[in-house]
């Protein structure tokens, strides 16, 4: 949930704060029964990007500094266009063209959920719908026991405003690139 007075992250800096995540938080495809209309997700975007951000010079969230977006040069070999994570150091590079990338600070999944590899995005989602996978309810029942069935797209919803789905081939992984309505988790 968003403290009173504070708001979540927008698509525009989804990917630009320190709140795009790697966590497992889908079972399987949810079954919606409703998705969000244009107008209720400008709505919400609305809702939840700070009054005056600029994602140069703004910090709304009073994040440590390393976490904020950087334009760095780009390790040899990574490909424009890529997203390469550093799991050790908590950085995201969006690879760009001309040898530069932008780094975001991340959190990455608890423990060893954290599944390295190389993934393919088959799946972005403005608003997604959340549900909570079967290891994470047993392992926090209390946590998940009320939206065990899912969980409605809308600003207090954990993956926030949007959500990159990683896959292996066919196969989810059920990691995910993700906003979230917490930006210091």
């Amino acid at each position: 949930m968003t403290a009173p007075g504070k708001k979540g992250l927008t698509r525009r800096h989804f990917i630009v704060t320190a709140s795009a995540l790697f966590s497992p938080p889908v079972a399987g495809p949810l079954l919606a029964d409703t998705w969000p209309s244009e107008a209720q997700k400008s709505a919400w975007d609305a809702e939840v990007t700070p009054p005056f951000f600029d994602l140069e010079t703004s910090n709304p969230w009073g994040l440590d500094p390393r976490f904020l977006p950087q334009r760095v040069e780009a390790r040899a070999g990574l490909v424009p266009g890529n997203i390469h994570v550093d799991a050790i150091a908590r950085y995201l590079y969006h690879i760009e063209e001309g040898g530069t990338a932008m780094r975001y600070g991340v959190a990455i999944a608890r423990g060893n959920l954290y599944e390295p590899g190389t993934y393919t995005i088959r799946r972005k989602v403005r608003w997604p719908h959340w549900t909570p996978t079967r290891s994470m309810i047993e392992r926090d029942p209390e946590l998940y026991a009320d939206v065990e069935d899912g969980m409605e797209p809308g600003p207090d919803n954990p993956l926030g405003a949007r959500a990159l789905y990683l896959y292996v081939g066919d196969r989810d992984t059920y990691l995910r690139i993700h906003g979230s309505p917490e930006p210091r988790s």
